[in-house]
Protein backbone atom coordinates (compact mmCIF):
# COMPACT_ATOMS: atom_id res chain seq x y z
CA UNK A 1 0.00 0.00 0.00
CA UNK A 2 2.77 2.41 0.92
CA UNK A 3 4.54 1.90 -2.41
CA UNK A 4 1.33 2.52 -4.33
CA UNK A 5 0.56 5.61 -2.24
CA UNK A 6 4.08 6.98 -2.71
CA UNK A 7 3.93 6.33 -6.46
CA UNK A 8 0.62 8.15 -6.77
CA UNK A 9 1.96 11.01 -4.63
CA UNK A 10 5.06 11.35 -6.82
CA UNK A 11 2.86 11.71 -9.90
CA UNK A 12 -0.04 13.77 -8.56
CA UNK A 13 1.65 16.11 -6.10
CA UNK A 14 3.37 17.79 -9.04
CA UNK A 15 -0.09 19.00 -10.05
CA UNK A 16 -1.18 20.15 -6.58
CA UNK A 17 -0.67 23.80 -7.50
CA UNK A 18 -3.47 23.45 -10.04
CA UNK A 19 -6.08 22.32 -7.50
CA UNK A 20 -6.95 25.82 -6.24
CA UNK A 21 -7.30 26.95 -9.86
CA UNK A 22 -10.08 24.44 -10.42
CA UNK A 23 -11.97 25.90 -7.47
CA UNK A 24 -11.10 29.48 -8.45
CA UNK A 25 -12.20 29.11 -12.06
CA UNK A 26 -15.33 27.18 -11.14
CA UNK A 27 -16.42 29.79 -8.59
CA UNK A 28 -15.42 32.77 -10.71
CA UNK A 29 -17.10 31.53 -13.87
CA UNK A 30 -20.25 30.55 -11.96
CA UNK A 31 -20.56 34.09 -10.59
CA UNK A 32 -19.80 35.68 -13.96
CA UNK A 33 -22.58 33.56 -15.48
CA UNK A 34 -25.05 34.24 -12.66
CA UNK A 35 -24.39 37.98 -12.83
CA UNK A 36 -24.42 38.29 -16.61
CA UNK A 37 -27.66 36.27 -16.80
CA UNK A 38 -29.30 39.19 -14.98
CA UNK A 39 -28.40 41.67 -17.73
CA UNK A 40 -29.72 44.05 -19.02
CA UNK A 41 -30.05 46.16 -15.93
CA UNK A 42 -32.21 46.35 -13.95
CA UNK A 43 -32.94 42.62 -13.82
CA UNK A 44 -36.71 42.43 -13.97
CA UNK A 45 -36.78 38.86 -12.62
CA UNK A 46 -35.30 39.98 -9.27
CA UNK A 47 -37.70 42.90 -9.13
CA UNK A 48 -40.71 40.67 -9.81
CA UNK A 49 -39.76 37.61 -7.76
CA UNK A 50 -38.25 39.28 -4.70
CA UNK A 51 -39.73 42.76 -4.78
CA UNK A 52 -36.26 44.30 -5.08
CA UNK A 53 -35.95 47.91 -6.11
CA UNK A 54 -34.34 48.43 -9.53
CA UNK A 55 -31.23 49.78 -7.77
CA UNK A 56 -30.88 46.75 -5.48
CA UNK A 57 -31.57 44.30 -8.31
CA UNK A 58 -28.89 46.00 -10.44
CA UNK A 59 -26.45 46.00 -7.52
CA UNK A 60 -26.88 42.23 -7.13
CA UNK A 61 -26.08 41.60 -10.79
CA UNK A 62 -23.07 43.93 -10.86
CA UNK A 63 -21.74 42.54 -7.57
CA UNK A 64 -21.96 38.98 -8.86
CA UNK A 65 -19.97 39.94 -11.95
CA UNK A 66 -17.39 41.83 -9.89
CA UNK A 67 -17.05 38.93 -7.44
CA UNK A 68 -16.42 36.42 -10.22
CA UNK A 69 -13.91 38.67 -11.95
CA UNK A 70 -12.06 39.42 -8.70
CA UNK A 71 -11.79 35.73 -7.79
CA UNK A 72 -10.27 34.89 -11.18
CA UNK A 73 -8.10 37.98 -11.70
CA UNK A 74 -6.85 37.87 -8.11
CA UNK A 75 -5.19 34.54 -8.87
CA UNK A 76 -3.12 36.08 -11.65
CA UNK A 77 -1.86 38.93 -9.47
CA UNK A 78 1.05 38.19 -7.20
CA UNK A 79 1.68 39.78 -3.86
CA UNK A 80 -0.66 41.65 -1.56
CA UNK A 81 -2.80 43.12 -4.35
CA UNK A 82 -3.78 39.74 -5.76
CA UNK A 83 -4.36 38.30 -2.32
CA UNK A 84 -6.62 41.22 -1.38
CA UNK A 85 -8.48 41.03 -4.70
CA UNK A 86 -9.15 37.32 -4.16
CA UNK A 87 -10.35 37.94 -0.62
CA UNK A 88 -12.57 40.87 -1.68
CA UNK A 89 -14.17 38.71 -4.38
CA UNK A 90 -14.63 35.90 -1.87
CA UNK A 91 -16.18 38.28 0.68
CA UNK A 92 -18.68 39.39 -1.98
CA UNK A 93 -19.46 35.75 -2.77
CA UNK A 94 -20.08 34.95 0.90
CA UNK A 95 -22.30 38.01 1.39
CA UNK A 96 -24.28 37.23 -1.77
CA UNK A 97 -24.74 33.58 -0.85
CA UNK A 98 -25.76 34.25 2.75
CA UNK A 99 -28.35 36.71 1.49
CA UNK A 100 -29.51 34.27 -1.18
CA UNK A 101 -30.08 31.64 1.50
CA UNK A 102 -31.85 34.12 3.73
CA UNK A 103 -34.09 35.59 1.02
CA UNK A 104 -34.69 32.82 -1.51
CA UNK A 105 -33.94 29.55 0.30
CA UNK A 106 -34.80 30.07 3.94
CA UNK A 107 -36.68 26.75 3.99
CA UNK A 108 -33.52 24.86 3.00
CA UNK A 109 -31.65 25.20 6.28
CA UNK A 110 -30.48 21.82 7.48
CA UNK A 111 -32.28 19.83 4.83
CA UNK A 112 -31.34 17.56 1.97
CA UNK A 113 -32.03 20.44 -0.44
CA UNK A 114 -29.25 22.45 1.20
CA UNK A 115 -26.67 19.69 0.92
CA UNK A 116 -27.55 18.82 -2.67
CA UNK A 117 -27.59 22.37 -3.97
CA UNK A 118 -25.00 24.29 -5.93
CA UNK A 119 -25.52 27.23 -3.61
CA UNK A 120 -23.96 25.55 -0.58
CA UNK A 121 -20.82 24.74 -2.53
CA UNK A 122 -20.56 28.28 -3.87
CA UNK A 123 -20.70 29.52 -0.29
CA UNK A 124 -18.12 26.99 0.92
CA UNK A 125 -15.66 27.73 -1.89
CA UNK A 126 -16.17 31.44 -1.23
CA UNK A 127 -15.31 30.83 2.43
CA UNK A 128 -12.23 28.86 1.36
CA UNK A 129 -10.87 31.81 -0.65
CA UNK A 130 -11.90 34.34 2.00
CA UNK A 131 -9.87 32.44 4.60
CA UNK A 132 -7.01 31.32 2.38
CA UNK A 133 -6.67 34.15 -0.15
CA UNK A 134 -3.96 33.28 -2.66
CA UNK A 135 -1.94 31.25 -0.17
Amino acid sequence: MRVLDNTIDSLILKLSGLAPWGLRLGLGIAFLIHGSSKLPLPPQRLIDNFDFSPLLASAVAVTEILAGAAIILGGFSRGHGGNLMTRLGALLVVIIMLNAFNIAHRDWFISTQLFTSEQLFLLLVGLYFLIRGNR
